[in-house]
């Protein structure tokens, strides 16, 4: 596991690092012990005990910016990352300035102020005994409102709603803009209706990146009041042409002309806006649709639309094809379903198939269950007149189905025999118009199916395996994917993540078959497959657990010297014990900072029919990182530690 000297250089190397962190206008890299922090080294210890140190490698200066390209936008405030090669580890290297260190194997990473500009430029200078080389880089900066020098202005880029909308009588429609502080802010309709906008202050907003992946304290991420928030509400009304059928013929990609007239008035200067927009008001009988995420018949989809709480939420509804709901709104290219009285959910507009004027609001009604015992599944047939959306929940042993419009009738429920799994099934009229059906199970939950069969709900719910406590690997079915490509990040010498990903996915296949389980590969060659197929492979051929491999790279703003390390996602609860598992395994081994186990609305660990998880060993955007997955040893101990967390998850069921 590597001498302690060499864990004594990886620690101080560290340590220097994180005091520089605290300095945000100090470029930081990868200065090694033994060598001043201007540049260049010869050999400090690896990122990961165990690991052979990183080569010197000397050559010509060829200077190169592996990120940000320039078809990255870049959405970071005044400080982010940076980072490339100089080809020559004994090098010195500034951008704009700032002197940045090199890596032996000639990478280069900095931390550093970044111009303000749309376009940014970065000079970089680099120097060894023998030579120099200058190279002048460009990136642009993601497109951000900037207040102008006025004493009035409106930012007509945080207008909402704006764009198309179908809203219902009586229900309030929420108004926001940002504006210049202190200003009176008022909505002029067509008809000479003025709305007034009342100043709402609130902490400023901290950039997702820094929230989801960010490291600095909590203190930090305390924001000055934004005073430029303004709020206000709005009455249905129509506003501007008709947007056109709410459900279908879509309504264009181009913005409306303005409706209405957004003033901003601050002692004697005032600033006008339009408000492109066009309101259609939803009246009369109820507008129904069903489900269908393939419109076309392409064959190309997975059956499932997904609803989000609001419009460009998370995933929190998996609605199979063929569901119905009334529609009680829409924004833009969103649909608004109402599940139930107090329910709704969004989904795409374009996969919603209008139903014939007249046909009735669905409310079901719930009959008996019956469940059949098969070999590697409990088979429960739900009756319901109305195929009306449901969502699944798990408990640790549970499984609950919540059915939206809907009221129970489940006189029998037939347990088909004595088989143990299902231990007892329960049912509730929740509210007045959602029945919830609660199966305990005699085992944790390890996967189930649903599905529409004429107008009865199909769930499955797996029969977990039949696990040999001394050889817990043995016989089981576990489908391994190399995370990528496409996309996929890439470390500062250009190694790509995909084909870092394969690597390290082999030698996982290699140890799981050693040990007798069955390893099928979504990928085996640096081919690019998409994220269903993968899916749909782990799911056609029953298998027991999904591992998707991959390595990290952080969001634009974030600083990569505090927050990198090891880490694994999830999505359902069922998987959670997988990940905690492996994330284990993987600090033990690589010996990286404990990012821990987190849940990620990701492809590959949405599956529910086995327990899936997507790992994040390393930071392949870290060059000692990187240096690491470019070596076996580096390659071999990220396998064996998944390895031994996927053994160690199943030794514990």
């Amino acid at each position: 596991m590597g001498t302690s000297l060499g864990t004594t250089k990886f620690r101080w190397h560290w340590a220097v690092f994180l005091m520089l962190a605290a300095t945000p206008l100090m470029a930081q890299g990868g200065g090694t012990a033994g060598s001043s922090m201007e540049g260049g080294g010869s050999g400090p210890a690896s990122a990961v005990p165990g690991v052979p140190p990183m080569p010197l490698v000397t050559g010509s200066l060829e200077l190169s910016v592996v990120y940000p390209k320039w078809k990255d936008l870049v959405d970071a405030r005044d400080t982010s990352f940076i980072f490339g090669s100089t080809g020559d580890g004994t090098a010195t290297l500034t951008v704009n300035g700032y002197p940045v260190p090199v890596w032996p194997n000639g990478a280069w990473f900095a931390w550093i102020p970044f111009p303000q500009d749309s376009l940014m430029e970065f000079h970089l200078v680099a120097r060894t005994q023998a030579e120099s080389a200058e190279l002048t880089y460009l990136a642009q900066r993601a497109s951000r409102f900037v207040p102008p020098r006025a004493p009035v202005w409106i930012d007509t880029t945080a207008i909402q709603p704006r764009g198309r909308m179908w809203w219902p009588a009586g229900e309030e429609i929420p108004l926001s803009l940002r504006a210049a502080p202190g200003a009176t802010v008022r909505i002029i309709l067509q008809d000479g209706t003025v709305i007034p906008l009342v100043a709402d202050p609130a902490p400023a907003a901290v950039p997702w990146g820094i929230r989801a992946f960010g490291r600095e304290p909590l203190a930090r991420l305390h924001q000055p009041l934004d005073e430029t928030r303004y709020v206000g509400v709005l009455l249905p009304r129509t506003l501007g042409s008709s947007p056109g059928p709410i459900v279908g013929g879509p309504p264009g990609v181009d913005p409306p002309p303005p409706a209405a007239i957004i003033e901003a008035i601050r002692g004697a200067d005032t600033a006008r806006v339009g408000w492109p927009i066009e309101l259609a008001v939803i009246e009369g009988p109820p507008v129904v649709v069903e489900l269908d995420d393939d419109p076309n018949d392409a064959g190309d989809t997975d059956g499932i639309t997904i609803g989000r709480a609001a419009p460009g939420a998370t995933f929190h509804w998996f609605f199979p094809r063929g569901t119905r709901a009334a529609v009680s709104g829409r924004i833009n290219g969103s649909l608004r379903l109402q599940l139930s009285r107090y329910v709704s959910a969004w989904i795409p507009e374009d996969e919603a198939r209008l139903m014939p004027l007249g046909t009735p609001r669905p409310s079901a009604r719930v009959g008996f269950l019956t469940m059949t015992p098969e070999a590697d599944r409990v088979r429960v047939r739900i009756p319901v007149d109305r195929r009306v959306p449901f969502r699944v929940d798990e408990g640790d042993a549970s499984i609950s189905v919540r059915l939206y419009s809907a009221h129970g009738d489940p006189n029998w429920i037939r347990y088909g025999g004595t088989d143990p799994l299902v231990h007892r099934v329960d049912w509730l009229q929740d509210r007045s118009d959602e029945v919830v059906l609660d199966f305990r199970l005699s085992q944790p939950v390890w996967g189930y199916r649903t599905w529409w069969d004429g107008n009865d709900l199909m769930l499955d719910i797996r029969r977990p395996p039949v696990i040999d406590p001394e050889q817990p690997l043995r016989d089981r079915l576990i489908v391994v994917d190399p995370g990528h490509p496409p996309a996929g990040a890439k470390g500062p010498t250009g190694l790509r993540e995909a084909e870092a990903n394969l690597a390290v996915a082999l030698r996982v296949r290699t140890l799981l078959e050693r040990a007798g389980a069955r390893v099928v590969m979504t990928r085996v060659s640096d081919s690019s497959v998409g994220l269903r197929p993968r899916v749909q492979l782990a799911d056609s051929i029953d298998a027991e657990l999904l591992v998707s491999i991959h390595n990290n790279a952080l969001p634009d703003g974030v600083n990569p010297f505090v927050a990198h390390g090891s880490s694994v996602f999830y999505f359902h609860p069922q998987s959670l014990p997988l990940a905690r598992a492996i994330q284990g395994a993987l600090v033990k081994r690589l010996q990286l900072r404990n990012l821990g186990v987190s849940r990620g609305n990701l492809a590959l660990t949405r599956p529910t029919w086995m327990p899936a998880v997507l790992t994040e060993g390393l930071f392949i955007m870290m060059p000692e990182q990187e240096a690491v997955l470019r070596t076996a040893e580096g390659q071999q101990l990220y396998a064996l530690a998944v390895v031994e967390g996927i053994e160690a998850f199943l030794a514990q069921r």
